[in-house]
């Protein structure tokens, strides 16, 4: 299986007169929440102009296949964690590990990293083994949440809710894990709490990799697959505060499986 997408030419009909890398990686493209101005049924050269504001107000969701991906989603993860002043270290390749990383144009604006429980087990294991192995011990498949960086002036909602689906849709319906964890410093708790359904599954404790308290979140399949359900795709329409409405569709979110299963 490969995570590649190909993408056509644009509707207007014009072909793409990028590099093919450029799309090569991208796994789904959507709309930024900041809306265009004066874009009228242009023609000729104003037909390029447009399409160019077009692209540079779409948020594009690529898996990071290379070393040199891999460094940009470290590079954005140590600038974003330093503003707060939070140690950060280097995002690693490596098997059942899927760092995902959201462009606006050609910029980096966020990244995410799942880790698929394996024989390695998981970065938690060093603080929290036996919370994870609570799960592990009743047939729960888990993965694991790590290194997420959203770049504050993007839309950060939409980029995070991106991210968070596309990972979803990896370690649920691609590989049917169950659950995934992740370490969160004790302030941003309440916000994993109240806006994803997380629930508190380990202390606060030290971590050691980065000399920072952290806490473990666990977050169930059934909990996320019947709020993408409920919520998906409908944005500030929903009347719910949590971020499930900038999550995809179901539609979409099929539409992407799929794809990706396919191998385009």
């Amino acid at each position: 299986m490969t995570s590649h997408s190909k993408h056509s030419p644009n509707d207007a009909g014009t072909p793409r007169k990028k590099p093919v890398d450029e799309w090569a990686e991208t796994i789904h493209a959507f709309e930024s929440p900041f809306q265009l101005k004066d874009m009228t049924a242009p023609t000729g050269a104003g037909l390029t102009e447009t399409i160019t504001k077009i692209d540079e107000h779409r948020f594009k969701i690529r898996l990071a296949h290379s070393d040199d991906r891999a460094n940009t989603a470290s590079m954005l993860v140590q600038k974003m964690y330093a503003t707060r002043g939070y140690p950060a270290n280097p995002v690693k390749r490596g098997a059942m590990r899927f760092t995902l990383m959201a462009y606006q144009g050609d910029k980096i604006v966020g990244t995410i990293t799942l880790a698929l429980d394996s024989e390695q087990g998981l970065l938690a294991d060093q603080l929290y083994k036996t919370e994870v192995d609570k799960l592990r011990a009743t047939g729960r498949r888990v993965g694991e949440l790590t290194k997420l960086a959203i770049d504050r002036h993007a839309g950060s909602k939409q980029i995070f809710a991106g991210l968070l689906h596309i990972a979803y849709i990896y370690a649920i319906r691609i590989y049917d894990y169950t659950d995934v964890v992740m370490e969160i410093v004790p302030r941003h708790m309440d916000y994993y709490v109240k806006m994803l359904g997380c629930e508190p599954w380990g202390e606060e404790r030290l971590n050691p990799r980065v000399n920072f308290p952290v806490s473990l979140l666990r977050l169930s399949r059934d909990y996320v697959d019947g709020m993408i359900q409920t919520y998906g795709g409908k944005n500030s329409q929903s009347g719910t505060r949590t971020l499930y409405p900038y999550f995809f569709s179901k539609a979409d979110e099929d539409g992407i499986m799929q794809r990706l299963m396919r191998g385009e």
